[in-house]
């Protein structure tokens, strides 16, 4: 058998001849790295992918959808415009009262006789001309409290509050209760009665006067004279009054036309 030797030429080890081609086809100075995940094959760059390796999303409006949603806000914006431009005028026309200026009218000498016959006595209606305005009067029931009262609140000239309480009832609990468990601080006469005082040590105050068959409670945060004025005016009415219990009089049957006719 016969052996074929192949010998390079002197000088030309390490250079390669264009007989002997690269089988691979692969330059060695070519880039061979690999893409970067989730890269088309141009190179061209995408949304980098979310925490489960996905590719983010955007969303994409449609340009009729986009005009679509302006034109909606724009609508709500247009009737929010035109309801505040028709309800303004109404506002503006009727101005809510003011408070320095206004005070309800009410009769309490014409509560106080229609309460009379459900409270068993002729409830106070103190004469205090125009100084003082009553802001309301009425009758309770007393179903919370469980005793039944008549109560009238009135505004000071100095634009404080002082409430009045009557009742036939009073117990020291509800005594209590309506003067804010104030102790008792001394006495002030008014309208010729001596008042028990009563004071919290804040500003509220209240009077107590056991009369005629009845307890009378002042209580509010007015000044003292204030109380003393409306104190006074109570006591007028306390005794315009017949006591609370006292039965209604009658004419004595002797002096009835039909007790005559029976002599």
């Amino acid at each position: 058998m016969t052996h074929f030797t192949h010998r390079r030429p002197p000088g030309r080890e390490c250079e390669i001849g264009p007989y002997m081609g690269d089988y691979r086809g692969v330059s060695e100075l070519q880039d061979t790295s690999p893409a970067a995940p989730g890269s088309p094959a141009g190179g061209a760059p995408t949304a980098a992918p979310d925490a489960s390796g996905q590719p983010r999303v955007r969303p994409v409006i449609a340009a009729a959808a986009a005009k679509r949603a302006n034109a909606s806000v724009m609508g709500m914006i247009i009737a929010l415009v035109v309801s505040i431009a028709a309800f303004l005028p109404i506002v503006l026309m009727n101005p809510s009262p003011k408070t320095d200026g206004y005070h309800p009218n009410i009769n309490v000498s014409a509560v106080a006789q229609n309460a009379a016959d459900v409270a068993g006595f002729t409830p106070v209606a103190a004469d205090t001309g125009d100084t003082f305005h009553p802001n309301y009067a009425r009758w309770e029931s007393g179903a919370g409290s469980g005793v039944p009262a008549w109560e009238v609140g009135y505004l000071t000239p100095k634009e404080s509050f002082i409430g009045l309480v009557q009742t036939r009832q009073a117990n020291p609990t509800w005594l209590l209760q309506q003067t804010k468990n104030a102790p008792v601080t001394g006495t002030r006469n008014a309208g010729g009665r001596d008042w028990e005082l009563r004071d919290t040590g804040t500003g509220e105050k209240s009077m107590v006067l056991a009369e005629r068959g009845t307890t009378v409670i002042l209580s509010g945060s007015a000044t003292l004279e204030e109380f003393s004025t409306l104190a006074a005016a109570v006591v007028k009415s306390l005794e315009s009054n017949p006591p609370a219990g006292a039965p209604a009089s009658t004419p004595d049957a002797t002096d009835s036309p039909s007790a005559a006719a029976t002599q």
